[in-house]
């Protein structure tokens, strides 16, 4: 079943409460998914040369954390700025993505990586990770959430949207492809590194692995009219944006609105009405099988 939203914020006002506002979505679609509950908040840009990842450790302490930097700076020369909050940590400096997981103490994974990007989800009814994670309180200029009901694969933070496969890329997706099992171990030899079974994480790596062939995000969405087979709904961040992809059949719910401050997308229409001004929106269903984008989502 699962829930989806999507925010991107046209005002400075909505930018300042994007994490509050995408909250309240998730809350009106905590039903649809009381698994787990997952944002991807776009903010904060890392500076010039630097990246940002966000880290998860499974029962994080502040002496978790404090051996993840001892890790850390066994390792790198430079410096690395850590920013805890809870079981997740933002690391902030000039350091590889690569080099970074090779150092991590055990359990601590890395769950994205960018410029932009953070992403915070964990196992769990939709208040409590909320509450934990303190997403009301961040600001962003876009961001996308996902409440799960797990039927592909079991509940786990590791298995929980958003996925991100690509720096400053993330998916959420509502449905269930019946080909992910072969994509998978076609998109493994072509280098795309996957860290659970679940189908929707091989949704994310497909996109990566077409942009990272040249492709605009909009020919690698389309490119997956052609290449999964299955009912989904997708969501999809860049640090420029997001994307809106509904599959030919469209039999998973999905609504959108518009107004001067912001563009939206939920699976139910109630969490979009949690928005301000959302009364006066302009509202529709999307298409089937066309491409909806905000933002630029550049190639």
């Amino acid at each position: 079943m699962c829930g989806i939203a999507g925010i991107f914020s046209k005002s400075d006002a909505v930018s300042r409460r994007l994490g509050f506002h995408l909250a309240g979505m998730l809350m009106q679609l905590a039903e649809r998914g009381p698994d787990s509950v997952g944002v991807a908040l776009y903010r904060d840009p890392a500076p010039d040369g630097a990246r940002k990842l966000t880290l998860h450790a499974p029962a994080a302490s502040p002496a978790d954390w404090d051996r993840v930097r001892a890790a850390l700076g066994e390792h790198f020369d430079a410096e690395l700025e850590l920013r805890p909050r809870g079981r997740h940590a933002v690391l902030v400096g000039r350091c590889a993505e690569d080099d970074v997981r090779s150092v991590l103490p055990p359990g601590v994974r890395v769950v994205s990586a960018g410029q932009e990007i953070e992403i915070y989800k964990e196992a769990g009814p939709a208040a409590a990770v909320l509450e934990s994670i303190g997403v009301r309180g961040m600001s962003a200029s876009h961001g996308l959430g996902h409440t799960r009901m797990a039927t592909e694969s079991r509940v786990s933070t590791e298995h929980s949207h958003p996925f991100s496969t690509g720096q400053d890329l993330c998916l959420v997706h509502n449905g269930s492809l019946s080909n992910h099992n072969r994509l998978r171990e076609r998109l493994r030899r072509a280098g795309v590194r996957f860290e659970t079974d679940n189908d929707s994480e091989v949704a994310a790596g497909y996109l990566a692995h077409r942009l990272a062939d040249g492709d605009t995000l909009e020919a690698a969405l389309e490119g997956c009219l052609r290449d999964l087979d299955g009912f989904y709904t997708f969501a999809v961040g860049t640090a420029d944006g997001f994307a809106v992809l509904r599959d030919p059949i469209a039999c998973k719910p999905a609504v959108m609105a518009e107004t001067d401050d912001w563009v939206a997308m939920a699976s139910e229409y109630r969490a979009i009405a949690t928005l301000p001004g959302a009364a006066d929106a302009v509202v529709w269903e999307p298409e089937p099988a066309r491409v909806y984008s905000w933002g630029g989502v550049p190639a």
